[in-house]
């Protein structure tokens, strides 16, 4: 009897790739190299093929092509978690328009990363926001939003200090004197706010939307440089 001195085949494991997004048109230095290098885009959902049912349930095609155009936009695009709103969507991804009511047509913007009291909307302006009952937009655009991530993410890198401060009386003791508003995350509730040394966090949101006070938070981050206050 001759023994089998072939050897099994080795297996060689397959590399996993991982979709690298391409950040969108009209975003900073700084939050278009946060997309690329901390975002993954995975399948988006195909809207179109909702497209002859909503129109059957009332649904105006104006409203659908909105929803087409920020799914072909932001669709898929999973980024880290916000600093707060229990980290924001877990993964950019449209839903089906809600409306018509008081507010106008609102549509999701995607799945919560928990169970939350609210859902993350877009606004019949385009807003960002979230809803509870009431529609309570949070910066003016998806643009705002993404922003605001990518300024947090920076300004935790470089700062020597985060301070969170929460409830309305503390939060409404904060002096802003000096401050000027970060343009870029086009702020309605929420807002940036940027000093000679250090940025701030104003999230109002919550405590707006869920008529509760205690809610509102703001995170200071101190000891910025020059590139620390802007990052590009």
């Amino acid at each position: 009897m001759t023994a089998d001195n072939s050897a099994s085949p080795i297996p060689i494991p397959i590399p996993i790739a991982i979709p690298v997004p391409t950040a969108p048109d009209g975003l900073t230095r700084r939050a278009r190299l946060f997309v690329e290098k901390d975002g993954i885009r995975v399948p988006a959902a195909d809207i179109r093929r909702h497209r002859d049912a909503w129109i059957g349930h009332g649904v105006p095609a104006a409203q659908i092509d909105r929803v087409q155009a920020f799914q072909d936009r932001w669709g898929g695009l999973a980024l880290p978690p916000a600093p707060f709103y229990e980290g924001g969507p877990r993964i950019l991804d449209a839903d089906s328009p809600e409306g018509p009511s008081a507010q106008g047509w609102l549509f999701g913007a995607g799945a919560c990363r928990v169970s939350m009291a609210y859902a993350f909307m877009i606004g019949p302006e385009g807003a960002f926001g979230i809803g509870a009952g009431c529609w309570t937009p949070l910066h003016a655009d998806v643009n705002g939003w993404v922003e605001s991530l990518a300024l947090a993410a920076h300004a935790r890198r470089w700062a020597r200090t985060v301070t969170r401060i929460t409830g309305d009386d503390a939060v409404e003791r904060l002096d802003l004197d000096g401050y000027e508003p970060v343009p870029e995350v086009q702020g309605l509730t929420d807002n940036w706010w940027r000093g000679r040394d250090s940025l701030i966090a104003v999230y109002r949101g919550e405590a707006i939307a869920l008529d509760a006070p205690q809610c509102l938070e703001a995170h200071v981050y101190n000891g910025l440089d020059e590139w620390g206050l802007h990052g590009g």
